[in-house]
């Protein structure tokens, strides 16, 4: 867990301000709010996508005792496969899981990290399938976190080759005696194309066929992608209109390239960008700019997330947060500190464990797929609260002392304006506080009690 956090006074936004800055990060902490008030939304934006110049030293101290993140392959498979009595055998998961909570509690490169999240469910791999146990470890570092900023193009090439998604999409299974077009199904309709993309069933099984003989190696070499030459289609194919003369693994390296550089790739992608940031149903207007700058910049990320964000987040809807957003949101505005262990088993209750979704089209990115599941986000609003959360804690008091009055109205006032971006009305402010003071109890847990209550509130369930 890390250190004492520093407690500084918070900076009040405007509607818009807060808006934007809750889709900008995962819950704005107050030296977010005071940066964002100091140089304005374009210069945080440009300061966020330049996120390699963001010094995240604190961070990542914190992450050093997760000795299996920058392991190799076959490292991981070792200490996955330990038989020793009461090892703990989902040490390598846990690991990744609590590491990707602790970064997007305590990063500074707060877009960085929310690219990431994109990432990993546009490029889902189901962590409880076979190897993908550990290998998605290697995944998370070498494809999603690697490139989460940079090119499209590399971020497909990267996904293609690696050993955790062919596992993953059964693409080890694809021989040219019995093709398997999962995979191939797959890049097509959830990486690149989209479903309306103007394939065809016919494409599907000409890319499978490009694909026979992507594979992974086995033993010393575990983890490593490798081209099996005895298992590939020799037969020309072709795909997508382009014929795709024999050249081994050569292939499906063509078809990739023909894939990124498509029009409805780039309008597949900017679309799911802009429901993200923006709205579930975004601006068409908004989606075809975005999609232009994709094309002319051949699907450089920073520059279509630059237009989404900057022409986009004036014209933002309300978004229902996700569990994680969340669990994530309340953690960072109250500046809590956490290892990520026990809240990883909050997030499990309320159907967003990381890594857990099992089909490639990863968790939902719509309202109404997360707003039926309201009590174990109850839950943990009071157990936070109460520091009732193994390895978690925060200091309700300190947060608040550092622009207190005193007085328990402006309290409350002071922390719907931090949770919800304004203070209460009157009335319904007063009736909260009515609410729990007459039942006897004490300021200090009053104060609790309504603090777990906004937090429990449907206003603090969108962003």
């Amino acid at each position: 867990m890390a250190g004492n956090l520093p407690t500084i006074p918070w900076t009040p936004l405007n509607a818009n301000d807060f808006l934007a800055l809750n889709r900008l990060t995962f819950g704005p902490r107050v030296e977010e709010r005071a940066r964002f008030a100091e140089i304005g939304l374009q210069a945080y934006i440009e300061e966020q996508l330049a996120f390699d110049s963001i010094d995240d030293f604190s961070c990542n101290l914190q992450l050093s005792t997760f000795n299996t993140l920058d392991m190799a392959a076959n490292e991981l498979e070792a200490i996955s496969n330990q038989l020793f009595e009461n090892y703990d055998r989902e040490k390598v998961p846990n690991e990744l899981r609590q590491a990707t909570i602790l970064r997007q509690l305590y990063s500074k490169r707060q877009l960085y990290e929310l690219m990431v999240e994109f990432w990993s469910d546009h490029f889902n791999i189901f962590v409880e399938k076979g190897s993908c146990f550990y290998l998605k470890t290697v995944d998370d570092r070498e494809v999603i976190r690697r490139n989460a900023m940079g090119s499209f193009r590399d971020l497909v090439w990267a996904s293609a080759h690696s050993p955790a998604m062919l596992i993953y999409l059964d693409n080890q299974a694809n021989e040219k005696s019995h093709p398997n077009e999962n995979y191939a199904r797959e890049l097509m309709e959830l990486h690149t194309l989209g479903v309306y993309g103007g394939y065809t069933q016919q494409d599907v099984m000409e890319l499978a066929r490009c694909l026979t003989g992507w594979n992974v190696k086995e033993h010393f070499w575990l983890g490593d992608f490798v081209f099996k030459e005895d298992l590939h289609d020799t037969g020309v194919k072709n795909v997508l209109g382009l014929t795709i003369q024999p050249s081994g693994q050569k292939e499906a390296e063509q078809v990739i390239e023909r894939l990124v550089e498509h029009p409805s790739t780039a309008r597949f992608i900017t679309t799911k960008l802009a429901r993200r940031f923006i709205a579930d149903d975004p601006p068409p207007e908004l989606v075809a700019k975005a999609a232009q700058t994709f094309l002319q910049t051949n699907g450089d990320i920073k520059s279509v997330l630059r237009v989404i964000l900057l022409d986009g987040l004036p014209l933002a809807r309300p978004k229902y947060k996700r569990p994680a957003n969340f669990v994530l949101s309340a953690l960072r505005m109250l500046n809590a500190e956490t290892n990520g262990a026990a809240v990883h088993e909050h997030l499990l209750r309320m159907g967003q464990a990381y890594f857990n979704w099992p089909t490639p089209d990863g968790y939902p990115d719509h309202n109404e797929a997360w707003q039926g599941n309201l009590m174990p986000r109850w839950q943990f609003a009071f157990e936070l609260i109460r520091n009732e959360i193994k390895g978690t804690k925060h200091n309700l008091r300190d947060l608040l002392d550092a622009s207190s009055t005193g007085v328990l109205h402006d309290d409350v006032d002071a922390l719907a304006s931090l949770l919800l971006g304004a203070p209460l009305e009157r009335i319904t402010r007063d009736e909260l506080i009515d609410s729990v003071t007459l039942a006897g109890v004490a300021e200090e847990e009053a104060l609790q009690i309504i603090t777990a209550s906004l937090i429990a509130s449907p206003a603090f369930q969108w962003r």
